[in-house]
């Protein structure tokens, strides 16, 4: 299966639909009459539906198994067509689209072999998906375009060249990946007063700005006590999702000190200086973060009063 423990769970839905076409006005009105003899076919076909949307990833190898917090089958009659559809809706980290559709064509396979004793001349048709909100595409239109942003890497070993930095480099791969433009990338030694004079200067030409590393418990991991006393208003939010995120891949997440807030228009944040440590803190607010810049251009341009 494909690999999404990198993903954020978000509420996630998919509507789905399928055709059952008859050949006669006399089936349909023995469906809605409840007259086929082999029961209540709108009855039983939901049941088949909802026990395969539950088991789909027991049918389809490459789906994974979820929650399904809820999910609904109706259905329109239009001349010789009974229209099915099926809503499903999680909070997870992959969607439901694959499952509202083997709901869908289960359903359509159960008034299928219901009614073939009265009816040879049924069609399925047109099973495919309607709708589906929560995942990536939900979320990409909302982000502000042409985004800048500096990455500088806090660290005494690096700087002297004794370790190689992966974290930053991660940070920047990041960034790029969603369409923002890493226009510094830095490394700096682990001082309070560096890393203050770098996070003015770079919040004057770009609005985000990233530091890596200094973030842990050793008395040499000053970035929280650089940053927090300079910045103007500070984003708990961020800061939670971070360690929650990173709380359920690592318990030594605990120990971690990352700091988000805004310095003007600019948005800071100091992530952990280990490699998964950065990797992870991205892949839990990132591209969502960005959402923030509108909200603060918004902010910025409200009338007072």
């Amino acid at each position: 299966m494909v690999d999404i423990t990198h993903k954020v769970t978000t509420l996630r839905t998919a509507k789905a639909q399928a055709i059952v076409h008859v050949s006669s006005a006399e089936t349909i009105a023995a469906v809605v009459e409840n007259r086929v003899p082999k029961g209540n076919v709108f009855e039983m076909a939901k049941v088949a539906g909802l026990f395969a949307v539950k088991n789909t990833h027991i049918t389809i190898p490459d789906c994974h198994p979820l929650p399904v917090e809820y999910t609904a089958v109706e259905y329109e009659i239009d001349g010789l067509e009974i229209r099915i559809y099926i809503t499903v809706k999680t909070v997870y980290k992959t969607g439901v689209e694959v499952e509202a559709m083997h709901g869908a064509s289960v359903i359509a396979l159960t008034m299928y072999d219901m009614l073939k004793p009265i009816d040879k001349g049924i069609v399925i048709r047109e099973i495919g998906l309607v709708e589906k909100t929560g995942g990536k595409s939900s979320f990409k239109d909302k982000n502000p375009k042409l985004i800048q942003a500096a990455v500088i890497v806090c660290s005494d070993s690096i700087s002297k060249g004794i370790k190689e930095d992966r974290a930053g480099k991660v940070i920047v791969d990041k960034l790029k990946s969603h369409g923002v433009e890493v226009t510094s990338y830095e490394v700096i030694p682990d001082e309070i007063e560096q890393i203050r004079s770098k996070a003015f200067e770079h919040s004057e030409k770009n609005q985000l700005v990233i530091f890596t590393g200094g973030t842990g418990l050793s008395k040499r991991d000053v970035t929280p006590e650089a940053l927090e006393p300079i910045l103007e208003r500070r984003i708990p939010g961020i800061e939670e999702a971070i360690r929650s995120y990173g709380q359920k891949i690592m318990p030594f997440a605990m120990l971690s000190r990352s700091v988000a807030g805004t310095i003007g228009d600019s948005i800071v944040l100091a992530l952990p200086g280990s490699t998964n440590g950065a990797k992870e803190s991205m892949d839990a607010v990132f591209p969502h973060v960005l959402h923030v810049f509108k909200i603060l251009k918004g902010a910025n341009h409200d009338p007072i009063g």
